[in-house]
């Protein structure tokens, strides 16, 4: 298999490739994309197989898998999460979009195979054109999962070429929006009673 490799940029839009990026998805495919912090790889919620796919790419068990959510919108979090205070809610208003991954107490419209064991759930909303436009386009959200580098001074594979050439034939779409960074959202988990940051990362709150 030959992954796609379509070029879209923040700055200039594809709408045209974003549609058959998203197509893909539908369609059981796995995509790599770039997000407002470092470069992913995501499926459509709806196709489980893609989903045991992307575990079997990253080389884990689908049940020991640590996926979060990329969202268009506050109605697709309500749709996945159980009802939040009203200070998270407030929170997460004024950060999203944004380099930030809140952890909520997941309902029982997240697919059995990425809440096995779990009761919460990661959600995102980049502050990225490209990612929103491709969630948009989808439908639904992208269960999402970082692209780590073995490099353990980088960390994760910011160089759209080199992701290509790792991955060519793994995936099925590489969409390349320019060199990504290397630094991943701030997590905060929400579930408390309290919100706590237990991941400092790009975003400040």
């Amino acid at each position: 298999m030959n992954s796609l490799l379509f070029s879209i940029f923040p700055d200039r839009i594809d709408e045209h490739k974003l549609v058959q990026a998203a197509d893909i998805m539908k369609d059981g495919g796995v995509v790599i994309y770039p997000t407002d912090t470092i470069y992913a790889m995501g499926c459509s919620i709806m196709q489980p197989k893609a989903l045991e796919r992307m575990a079997k790419i990253k080389d884990i068990r689908v049940d020991k898998a640590v996926f979060s959510l990329i969202v268009h919108d506050f109605s697709h979090i309500t749709d996945f999460t159980r009802p939040m205070s009203n200070t998270v809610y407030k929170i997460m208003k004024h950060s999203l979009p944004g380099p930030f991954t809140f952890i909520l107490e997941a309902n029982s419209n997240i697919p059995k195979l990425m809440n096995s064991r779990r009761k919460t759930v990661g959600i995102r909303i980049p502050d990225n054109p490209v990612t929103l436009g491709l969630v948009e386009k989808l439908g639904c959200p992208i269960v999402s999962t970082s692209l780590h580098d073995d490099d353990e001074i980088t960390k994760f594979l910011t160089d759209p070429d080199e992701i290509f050439k790792r991955y060519q034939d793994k995936v099925d779409v590489v969409i390349n929006g320019g060199y990504g960074n290397n630094e991943e959202s701030t997590v905060i988990d929400c579930t408390g009673q309290e919100p706590v940051i237990i991941r400092q990362g790009k975003g400040e709150i």
